[in-house]
């Protein structure tokens, strides 16, 4: 079945420019040349003939009265991710209310096919709000695991709590992914966040890694056809932790640049400098929306909506498909109102959402900082790690042009728009950035905290990816000892950062406050990682301000 969600967005024109760089290694158009690196991506029991979901289950984007389902079947052993191989197969999916299938409330098939690289999307309707259902497939006699699905509460419900799960930005090649571990233990989250960079597209070993790659990624190759990131999709689908935190709750998702290629804009991309840059959008696009169970609005983007009662609605943005590209740092053209980040229909989506809400909560999921940054008076051992981190300058400059601070008519724009039209309790839910933060978004940086605060913004820091630390190659916590308090007294609106450890976040919202805890893992190079609670700020109600809590929720 095919997901739809009517909408009557419609997106920006896209920019143009010639890119600049991109190592590369073609893939093969031979299937026998594709199958090494293909066949790597999935366990050894591919070789069975009997059909199979190695790729484990999920479900998405909830809805009051539905869900969107996914998978990946692999009917026969040629049918590897990213050949273009396999038989159309039928596909069967049951809804249940509870997990041993004794109550099926729903039950249909659809077909698999090699045009689709054998995914599956079920949009199921018709169910009750608020409530956990349990879902399977099933294909030529083979099972897939059971998972749990949450729809969303009643539009005009008044609900009394929501939490979700956080993360952003997952190298495969850095680390295991044991945040989504910890997470799929709780079994408390009504949906979980991916804020982006679900995935990263560079070849092996070139990324973040301290110089060892903890465990290879598939194709090799820096991916940039169809087939390649049909490929790189089909890995990160293979891990343990990722197919039990898909199989516990429902995702929501957004992309970033790494979904695509490093820095991407509308136009182009850092790392892209071989063919037509449109080709290769067009093929990352279309792998993620057939690996992932996201339900576009519209066509092509991932900027949507979703409610959750009377509690909070939730503005999922897209800020690679429609944004000018990256100005040079420290240029005036940041200024320029006719750069954008969001592209105009985007913007005036957002604006006109948030006004019109009548939820206590209004969240942006938004995959780049919106809270400006300057670096300040930084030493020189840190200043260019962390410019590397931020795709700045090693001189540094006090801005990163791939946030927000490289769109600031944009941000004024929107900042604008909350402080004129009183609308408060907004906050932004970020990624991106390899950095957990803590913010107020001020309306005037130069003047705050005499002017006002116009929303709040959380950072989760990344799932694998370089933190600082890494990137220097030193113990866990000894750069941000250093880092934090400078940073935070050339930016008075940043009540905390952490520029060292990796994690995840726990959002919790009630009508008196949003409160957003940090956790942090033991080591990302260990599949057995631990987790601790590290922090925990919150926003009360009103103030449009953070402010710290000394208790997880």
């Amino acid at each position: 079945m095919t997901s739809r969600l009517r909408s009557s967005d419609s997106p920006g024109a896209p920019d143009s420019r010639a890119p600049r760089r991109r190592t590369v290694v073609k893939a093969a158009a031979a299937t026998a040349v594709l199958a090494t690196p293909l066949a790597a991506s999935l366990p050894a029991r591919a070789a069975t003939e009997t059909p199979a979901f190695l790729h484990g289950v999920a479900s998405g984007d909830p809805l009051p009265d539905g869900i969107l389902l996914w998978t990946r079947v692999t009917p026969t052993s040629e049918a590897i991710p990213g050949s273009g191989l396999g038989p159309d197969t039928e596909v069967t999916w049951t809804v249940a209310t509870d997990k041993a299938f004794g109550t099926v409330v729903a039950k249909g098939s659809t077909t698999a096919s090699a045009a689709t690289d054998h995914t599956v999307k079920a949009d199921i309707r018709g169910l009750r709000p608020a409530t956990d259902y349990w879902f399977r497939f099933s294909a030529g006699g083979a099972e897939s695991p059971a998972a749990r699905a949450r729809t969303a509460p009643a539009a005009d419900a008044a609900v009394s709590g929501l939490r979700f799960g956080v993360v952003s930005c997952a190298n495969w090649e850095a680390g295991y992914f044991s945040s989504y571990r910890h997470l799929a233990a709780r079994g408390d989250l009504d949906a979980w966040l991916h804020l982006g960079d679900y995935i990263y597209e560079y070849a092996a070993g070139e990324y973040g890694t301290r110089d060892t790659v903890v465990r290879p990624h598939a194709p090799a190759n820096e991916i940039t056809t169809l087939a390649d990131y049909r490929v790189r999709h089909g890995r990160y689908k293979t891990d343990p932790d990722l197919q039990a935190l898909h199989a516990a709750a429902p995702v929501v998702a957004i992309w970033d640049d790494h979904e695509f290629a490093n820095d991407a804009w509308s136009g182009g991309a850092e790392n892209h400098t071989e063919g037509a840059w449109s080709a290769r959008q067009a093929a990352a696009k279309q792998a993620y929306f057939e690996w992932m169970p996201v339900r576009p609005a519209i066509a092509g983007t991932t900027y949507r909506r979703l409610r959750f009662g009377r509690l909070a609605d939730l503005s999922l943005l897209d800020l690679r498909s429609f944004r000018s590209q990256q100005a040079s740092t420290g240029s005036g053209s940041v200024d320029d109102p006719e750069r954008t980040i969001t592209g105009r229909a985007q913007l005036d989506w957002l604006k006109s959402g948030l006004k019109s809400s009548d939820t206590t909560w209004r969240l942006v999921g938004n995959s780049v900082m919106i809270s400006p940054f300057a670096i300040g008076s930084l030493a020189a051992g840190i200043l260019k790690p962390l410019a590397e981190l931020l795709g700045l300058p090693k001189e540094g400059l006090a801005l990163n042009t791939d946030q927000w601070d490289g769109y600031t008519d944009d941000r004024r724009e929107i900042l604008a728009h909350l402080r004129s039209n009183a609308i408060r309790n907004t906050v932004f839910l970020t990624g991106d950035i390899h950095m957990a933060w803590a913010n107020d978004v001020p309306v005037d940086t130069g003047t705050y905290p005499l002017s006002p605060s116009a929303a709040t913004e959380f950072v989760v820091t990344s799932v694998t990816s370089d933190n600082l630390d890494d990137i220097l190659k030193v113990s866990e916590g000894s750069v941000s000892a250093v880092a934090e308090p400078v940073i935070r007294l050339a930016n008075r609106h940043v009540h905390w950062v952490d520029t060292d450890r990796h994690g995840y976040g726990v959002l919790d919202i009630t009508a008196d406050r949003a409160q957003m805890d940090y956790y942090v893992l033991s080591d990302r190079t260990k599949a057995n990682a631990t987790s601790s609670w590290a922090r925990s700020y919150r926003t009360r109600s009103g103030t449009q301000k953070v402010e710290r809590t000394y208790d997880p929720v």
